[in-house]
């Protein structure tokens, strides 16, 4: 059966592009810090990425100083970000209940209905082809099919509510689960958070599944990764 994103790689500039992020992200792995575990790397770039998430859907992305968090954006993008590394087992063999998780945790906070938690109203067939992807129907490089994951759930919006922070999350264990961050210590949603309308314009033209469209946000999700890996560095060097 033939790879359904191999095409994607024949876009000018993306097979070379993903090799570049991938090349500086582990490089990023090769840091004394990193070498050593990376667990406190590791914990900054998730609280990092967590407020960036919420800061692009809109939320305050500062922690106050009590550690109360009110903003329910904020709260659940903090809920989704630490429980990641135990999603991660679900994600690998059955995706679409990792992301109802992820729902249920990122919006528990925002609607009236509980019942709704973590029950897609829409994208049902373009999910399960999701799934199918992220469990093995692809080869393509980790950057290639991290950015997909992110633009396809950005494109089909399926639960209605934080969608944004749902897909950044997801992004994040595709990022893990495909070896282009196996240890989760870049971020890249700072690099989002720093360009929200062209990340909008962007994902909205990956959503309009033009070539051109695909090809500008893998580029752009690939220039993001690089960022994140140099927003990585900082947090390794201050770990020591």
């Amino acid at each position: 059966m033939s790879d359904p994103l191999k095409p994607l790689l024949e876009l000018d500039g993306v097979a070379a592009a993903a090799k570049a992020a991938q090349d500086a992200v582990f490089a990023v792995h090769r840091l004394p810090a990193n070498l050593r575990g990376g667990a406190e790397t590791a914990a900054e770039a998730s609280v990092r990425a967590a407020r960036a998430s919420a800061g692009i859907a809109g939320a305050d992305p500062e922690l106050p100083a009590d550690g109360s968090v009110t903003d329910p954006l904020l709260a659940g993008a903090l809920r989704v970000a630490g429980t990641l590394e135990r999603l991660l087992p679900t994600w690998r063999r059955a995706p679409l209940q990792a992301l109802a998780r992820l729902h249920l945790l990122a919006a528990s906070d925002l609607v009236d209905d509980p019942d709704g938690l973590g029950r897609p109203r829409s994208g049902g067939e373009r999910l399960e082809l999701l799934a199918q992807l992220v469990t093995g129907a692809t080869k393509v490089p980790g950057a290639v099919l991290t950015a997909v994951v992110h633009g396809e759930l950005l494109a089909l919006s399926p639960f209605g509510s934080a969608d944004g922070v749902v897909a950044r999350g997801a992004a994040r264990l595709a990022m893990v689960s495909t070896g282009l961050d196996p240890k989760a210590l870049t971020v890249p949603e700072v690099a989002f958070f720093r360009r929200v309308p062209k990340y909008v314009d962007l994902a909205e033209g990956f959503a309009g599944g033009t070539p051109e469209g695909v090809r500008a946000w893998l580029l752009f999700c690939c220039e993001a990764f690089e960022t994140g890996a140099k927003e990585a560095r900082s947090i390794s060097s201050a770990a020591g």
